[in-house]
This record gives structure tokens, sequence and C-alpha cells, in this order.
């Protein structure tokens, strides 16, 4: 095998493939990135037996053919290289070694065959639609904070995506929980997803997807079976297992008869419970919304090391209420408002919040309350 390729075109690509391999692995042949040129393209392939992302390329092929080499020495090679540089990469298969070439500079890495290299078998997929990468990204964007680290409830660790009933109709919708809060986002239902079974994409999908979503006139296609999910761009396709298991019923949580309503500039806020925060050594420290009509102070008391409080403006006209917050939650929920106004529905001190972006009803979010 003999290829050229221009220095940040092969930059992307191995980019993608090196952060899908896992560092740390027993199996060698995980560690690389399998290289396979052949017309006028190469593809740059890497699983760490649950992901894996192909990624093509255009390069010059002077001889086709294919090898395995470490996707993270590769990727590092190819980052310190010269803006601009043509990249040539030769596989010598009998001495096992692969040379990367670059004006004066010259790399002999070593190669493991490709044989040994584990393809995901392919599955026949339920469900086959396109999506527009904007619309994707919201999905995801708008849930992923609330995914649970917990291993214990490995059904928590991913984003739950199905199509379900919204407020405007059937819809593609995302949800995250981790117990503590819960983000459920909604879409306009693609064509051709109606019969979609529902899937939890997992955390590490979930990151490497979000490298595919940055063009915003980009459709990706988007497939769907009961033990996987694919996302396709014309030069990426990222293939994935889905998590084994069962999303708990959701909507059981999110408060109905919330009817205190608070209204209030959704930046502000965020930099008021920031500030506020400072003074808290611990990052769940509970910080203290007293709501009285048209005012909200926000408070946070840490006796080891200060207190602190501000006032903001806010539109409120229920009776006064005080409830707490773990701060960190309060700002990764305010951090999702993309519109002017936050809204928050409160019951009482002890009981979810519920929050949305203005009078969008396509993104909500729940939030369980401190004790203060």
């Amino acid at each position: 095998m003999k290829i050229s390729v221009e220095r940040g075109v092969l930059l992307k690509a191995v980019s993608q493939a090196q952060s899908v391999v896992e560092r740390r692995n027993t199996i060698p042949i995980l560690a690389n990135v399998l290289i396979e040129a052949e017309g006028s393209d190469v593809t740059f392939r890497a699983t760490d037996l649950d992901i894996e992302v192909v990624d093509k390329a255009p390069a010059q092929v002077e001889r086709a053919g294919a090898t395995t080499v470490a996707a993270t020495t590769l990727h590092e090679i190819v980052r310190k290289l010269p803006d601009g540089a043509l990249i040539t990469l030769s596989a010598d298969s009998a001495a096992g070694r692969l040379s990367v070439e670059a004006g004066r500079s010259n790399f002999s890495l070593a190669t493991l065959p490709k044989e040994d290299f584990p393809v995901m078998a392919s599955s026949e997929y339920a469900s086959n639609f396109s999506v527009p990468a904007a619309q994707l990204r919201r999905l995801f964007d708008k849930s992923k904070f609330a995914i649970s680290t917990e291993e214990t409830r490995y059904y928590l660790n991913g984003v739950y995506m199905h199509i379900a009933e919204g407020d405007d109709g059937t819809a593609l919708r995302c949800v995250a929980t981790d117990g503590h809060r819960l983000a459920r986002i909604d879409s306009a239902l693609p064509e051709g997803s109606a019969d979609m079974p529902g899937v939890i994409v997992p955390r590490k999908t979930v990151g490497e997807l979000r490298k595919l979503l940055d063009e915003d006139d980009m459709q990706i296609a988007v497939s769907v079976s009961e033990t996987k999910v694919r996302f396709a761009t014309p030069d990426i396709t990222l293939t994935s297992k889905v998590i084994d298991g069962t999303f708990p019923d959701y909507t059981r949580v999110i408060p109905a008869g919330n009817t205190r309503k608070l209204e209030v500039d959704a930046s502000d806020f965020a930099k008021a419970v920031d500030r506020v925060a400072t003074v808290s050594s611990e990052r769940s420290r509970a910080v203290k919304l007293q709501l009285d009509e048209d005012r909200l102070v926000l408070s946070v008391n840490a006796p080891d090391s200060g207190a602190a409080e501000e006032e903001l403006a806010v539109a409120y006209a229920d009776e006064r209420l005080e409830i707490g917050f773990n701060a960190k939650y309060l700002l990764e929920i305010a951090s999702q408002v993309d519109r002017e106004n936050a809204v928050f529905m409160f019951n009482s001190s002890g009981d979810p919040t519920l929050m949305r972006e203005g009078n969008d009803l396509s993104a909500v979010y729940v939030v369980m309350p401190m004790r203060v």
C-alpha cells in the first residue's frame, strides 16, 4: 500500500478514529486503526468493540492495500507535521512497518496484520431515515448533560432516543436522567422514522456523534435496530451497540401540577448562581432561592468559607417560596436555554421543579430540590 494525503484531510480522519480507540486495552489490535486504500479513497476504521467509526478521505493511491497501525501515535505524528504538508504512507507487510513521510520528516511505525482487525458485524436495521445535522445536534446537546455516570444503573448511562407523543403531535424525542435532573427534548418526526425502536445511545457514542454534527446543512442518515444504531454522513459512518436495558418510565417524574411560575432572564440567572456559588468549596453546595413578589434572592451559606447573597428582578406573582438546589445542576440547566427567558414552575420546596425555555414546550427540564 502506498498513498499520499494532504495533512488537513488526514488529521481530520485520524483524529476521529483515534478518539474511539480505548487508551487501555488488553487486545493490542484494538489500539490500532485499519487503513484501507482503494481507487481514489482511503478509509480509516477504528473500534473498541462497542463503537466503530469509518472515515473516508480522498487520496492519491499509488498502490492499493491495507494495514493497521497505532491510532494515537499516527494521530500525534500527523498533528505535529506542518500545515499543508503532503503526507505519504507506505506499508511494507513483509517487514511489518508503515513509513510516514512528509518533507524531511520520516517515521517508521510497527504494524499488525489487517486480518486480525475486528470488523463490526453489519446488522439489519429496522428503521432508516435522515435528519438534518442541526436537529440531531439540538436533541443530543440539550439532553446529554443529564446522563448518569453511575455504573450500577447502566441503563441511565446514555440518551434514550425514541418516538413519543409530544405537545405538537408525534415527535422524535431524546431523554436523559440521572435521578437528580432530567432533560426531555422533542423535534419534528423525520420521514420514515415512525416505526423506530426506542434505543439507549451510550454516553461515549453521544460524544463521538457530536463531531459529525458541526455542519448545519448536512443530512445525517440514521439507522436503528434493537441492538445497534448507525449515524452516517457521506464521509463518516459511526456504528454503535446500544445499551441493553429498559429505560425507566420518565413521564412519571415530570410534574404536571406545578403552578407557581417564575420567569427570569436565563443569562442573568446563570451568572448570579455562578457568583453566589463561588464562596462554597463543595461543588454540590445548595443554593437557596427565596421568591417573593417580582424578586428573587439567591443565597449560599457555607459556614467554613463564608456566605453570599444576590437579588434579581424577576416576574413572579405567587405566594412566598424558599427552595434549595444543587448549584451545579442549576447552572447546567440554565446554560441549556437559548432563548432570553427561563420559566421555572414550582409546587413546593420538596417537589421536583420544571424548567422550560420561554413558551417553547419542546424542551423540558426537571430538577430535584435539596434541603437547605
